[in-house]
């Protein structure tokens, strides 16, 4: 186990480093927007961890009702954790590069509401889990992650079908983007992914460690 932290923990760093690299060294500048432009493959790569997390979040809460097993509500707690903090960065980022596109810091576009709302529904979600402290509480909290999944499929096509500012880059006539700029996005949607997948894995760790610290009080207690 130790040798694979190792080796994930390395690929992890290599692929930052890489998509550092291809973001303000390789990936040329927009011609319209400018340098700021540069912050969208974090802001797409931040935004694409946030819906596999909230997948997560949709597939832990499934497999929890389905078998009662603490170990799919555990990931289930894990991915909303993640995705909490992804789709805040996600916020942030987009604030960012709406000061100097739009001229505000917020506009109440129908993808950034809607990711808003997002966000604070997966907030209620772990506010909700930190009162889970029986069964019923705890069944009521997947379910309710289950139900908040359907806001994600909002965000996607919010842009798409309410034609709002937000610009849209993946459509039917293709990726709007020059060769560089794709190959960049691609190495930061993996390189961001890797993070989940290692943040997963130690929240996960984590959880398992706690578990055997209460198993073992019981069996002092008693």
């Amino acid at each position: 186990m130790r040798r694979v932290d190792s080796v994930l923990w390395w690929t992890l760093v290599v692929a930052m480093v890489a998509s550092l690299y291809m973001v303000f060294l390789y990936a040329p500048t927009e011609r319209i927007m400018g340098p700021v432009q540069r912050i969208f493959y974090f802001h797409l790569a931040l935004a694409w961890v946030a819906f596999v997390a909230f997948f997560g979040v949709f597939v832990g809460g499934i497999q929890y009702l389905r078998t009662r097993s603490t170990w799919w509500d555990e990931l289930a707690a894990g991915s909303a954790e993640v995705g909490v903090w992804m789709n805040g960065l996600v916020i942030v980022t987009g604030s960012i590069w709406a000061r100097p596109t739009w001229g505000v810091w917020w506009t109440w576009d129908p993808q950034v509401t809607a990711t808003l709302i997002m966000q604070l529904m997966y907030m209620g979600y772990l506010l909700l889990r930190s009162a889970a402290d029986d069964e019923r509480r705890a069944r009521f909290a997947a379910a309710f992650g289950v139900i908040a999944f359907l806001n994600v499929p909002i965000v996607f096509f919010s842009a798409r079908l309410l034609r709002g500012i937000s610009p849209v880059v993946f459509t039917r006539q293709g990726i709007g983007l020059e060769p560089e700029m794709l190959y960049t996005l691609l190495v930061c949607l993996a390189a961001f992914s890797l993070l989940y997948a290692v943040l997963l894995g130690v929240r996960m760790r984590i959880a398992l460690l706690r578990a055997e610290v209460a198993r073992m009080r019981a069996e002092l207690a008693t």
